[in-house]
């Protein structure tokens, strides 16, 4: 595995998006996350007003684990805040959110995860307005996380969750259009083998621009549990230089503890 660091997602509350393998007590899944070899937990956060952020890097670094990403998709999940909705106050709270969201980021390192709060082209808005929308909700997000520097990752997502950017020549089109240094994309697996051509050629076209990258097989399980080449994607990430994290968001199952495990074991075996 080189030199990358390991890391999981983890909710600091409960929530009903099911790719997070972890909810519940916060210091008992540090706790064995840990214990497991993982060097890092994301953090899926709903609301940072609902955490105390100190408290929880105060967990974290009692079992020396960093935050490399914020998810924000909790935001969408449970309260229906989007860049891409039609009215104005809800695309104005989800900008606020990601605000929110700089202070902690900014005191952990971590990149803020721009998921489905991007939305989906809803009904009666065109996809035009949908993307310039969201193109000038993302200008004001990192206009807002430079000065902390702070950086945004925008994750493509595939087709069945939004028609919003799903690849990453899109995502990259939109890195032109929003024109920020700090802007740039989170790659996952289980995404790409549904909407690239090549995984390993979409790695290589993000290039400097790929700021976090999570794992996931083909079935959205742990990896090792579907038809995904790792061990390919691995070599096309270390061929490009990416250092950062490698951060595992996929189902709990058979269940969250084993399914931890069973990705570090496969993933450090590569």
């Amino acid at each position: 595995m080189n030199n990358w660091k390991l890391s999981i997602v983890l909710s600091t509350h409960q929530a009903s998006f099911n790719a997070v393998a972890f909810k519940g007590d916060f210091e008992e899944n540090v706790a064995k996350i840990a214990t497991w070899g993982y060097e890092g937990v994301e953090l899926a956060i709903r609301d940072p007003k609902l955490v105390d952020g100190e408290q929880l890097l105060a967990v974290l670094n009692r079992y020396n684990l960093e935050v490399p990403a914020i998810g924000t998709g909790q935001a969408w999940g449970e309260e229906g805040l989007s860049f891409t909705d039609p009215d104005e106050s809800v695309r104005q709270a989800a900008i606020q959110r990601v605000r929110e969201h700089v202070p902690f980021a900014a005191r952990s390192g971590a990149v803020i995860v721009i998921g489905l709060l991007r939305g989906l082209v809803k009904p009666g808005v065109s996809p035009q307005q949908a993307y310039d929308w969201l193109v000038e909700a993302l200008q004001a997000c990192a206009e807002a996380a430079r000065p902390a520097g702070v950086r945004l990752a925008l994750e493509p997502i595939n087709r069945f969750e939004t028609t919003l950017i799903n690849n990453v020549a899109q995502g990259l089109q939109l890195i032109a259009d929003v024109g920020a240094d700090n802007f740039g994309l989170l790659l996952d697996t289980f995404h790409m083998n549904i909407e690239e051509p090549s995984i390993e050629e979409s790695i290589r076209a993000a290039g400097e621009r790929l700021f976090h990258f999570h794992v996931a097989d083909s079935n959205r399980w742990y990896p090792g549990a579907g038809h995904v080449d790792f061990a390919s994607v691995l070599a096309t990430l270390r061929e490009i230089g990416y250092t950062g994290y490698i951060s595992g968001e996929f189902m709990p199952e058979p269940d969250a503890d084993t399914a931890a495990q069973r990705a570090i074991a496969y993933l450090r075996s590569l």
